[in-house]
Parts: C-alpha cells; structure tokens; sequence
C-alpha cells in the first residue's frame, strides 16, 4: 500500500495515510480512459438540431397550377424540399445521442484516472476544508498556497458553504463523491481529496 501525506489548508503536512493500491495505483489503460470520455460528451449533447419536412411546413395544400397544359414542370405542392420555402428533405431531427458502458469499466475507468493523477504527484489529500461563510477569496488564498490554478476537489455533499466559496472561483470545482467522473477529473491537472471522503470513495469504486 502506498504511503500519502496528509496536508492542511496551509499546505503543511500533518499525517500520513496508507492509500489502498486497488484504487490509487490501477495501471493506466489509455484506450480505457477515451472510451469513457466519449461515452461522458456523448451523453451530454442535446441532440436537438432539426429542419421542417415539407409536412411540417404550412401551407402548400392545393396544388399550383393544373397538371398539364401550362409548360411548366408538374407540381403538387408549393412546399416541395426542390421549391425555394418548401421542407427540407432528409434533414436532422432530435436524436439521442446517449450510449451505456458496462458498470465495471466505468468503475475500473474512474480508477485509472484517480491513480494516474498519483502518479503525476498531482494528488493531495486534505486533512479538512472547514469554512464558517461562502468566502470565495478564502477559498482561492487556499488553493494558492497549493500553487494550484486548476483543481477538482471532492467533498462531502453537505459542505455547503465550500460550494458556494468555489462556485465564482474560475478554475476549481467541488464535487461530492457521487458525482465523481472520468471526464472532470482528466479536465483538472490537480486532484484533492478530503481524508473524510476516502471511505465514501472506496465503497462506490471498490465494489
């Protein structure tokens, strides 16, 4: 098992923590990780690009002009996808674009990332993060003396006001242990963990 210190808000270490190898050093599958990723983008277009068809245009029930004897081509409607106005023909419609991957490699995926971020010495984990008021520049202070511009902290779902110390922090972003994915933490160079989150962290992944 791997040995982390445990740091304070003020970047002090104050402990040390032996960190479980089946959750903090999983060997790295690239191929594993994109999959997932797409899987996560995927999941999160609207798919809501549409264009009318030409029986969702209005107008164009009677027919132009009669069907012979006038010259011109042969029309049965002013709302045909070849007339300037008329529906567009095999156009988008609302879509899902959503797609499932098995449990077990989200889970081993959600793995990899967290120990590729041991890996680089991006991850901390944190003794505490206490705040008695929504104080965005406290937050920051903290961050800074880190040295951390970019970071993903996971928090217990309750800690209200460090989510609202962090939300108009560009940069940061708080998630609780439900709500950790792939995608985010791959989007942040910097992975902290607060030490009460660990349990919570272990059940949901070690499954």
């Amino acid at each position: 098992m791997a040995v982390c210190d445990v740091m304070n808000t003020s970047a002090q270490k104050v402990a040390e923590i032996e960190l479980s190898d089946s959750l903090f050093a999983v060997p790295v599958n690239t191929g594993i990780l994109h999959e997932v990723v797409c899987m996560q983008r995927a999941c999160k277009r609207s798919g809501n690009a549409a264009t009318k068809t030409r029986g969702m245009v209005s107008g164009g029930g009677i027919k132009p002009w009669k069907q012979k004897g006038t010259g011109r081509a042969r029309a049965g409607s002013s709302r045909s996808s070849v007339w300037c106005g008329g529906g567009t023909a095999f156009g988008p419609q609302p879509r899902d674009y959503s797609y499932s991957m098995p449990k077990k490699v989200r889970r081993l995926a959600l793995r990899m990332a967290i120990s590729a971020r041991m890996a680089e010495g991006n991850l901390v984990i944190l003794d505490q993060f206490e705040m008695n008021a929504p104080k965005t520049k406290e937050f920051v202070a903290v961050m800074k003396n880190f040295a951390f511009d970019n970071c993903l902290l996971v928090a217990e779902k309750e800690n209200a006001n460090l989510l609202l110390s962090a939300r108009n922090a560009v940069g940061y972003q708080i998630m609780p242990v439900a709500g950790l994915n792939v995608y985010d933490i791959l989007k942040h160079d910097k992975l902290m963990i607060l030490r009460a989150t660990l349990e919570q962290l272990e059940a949901r992944l070690m499954v």
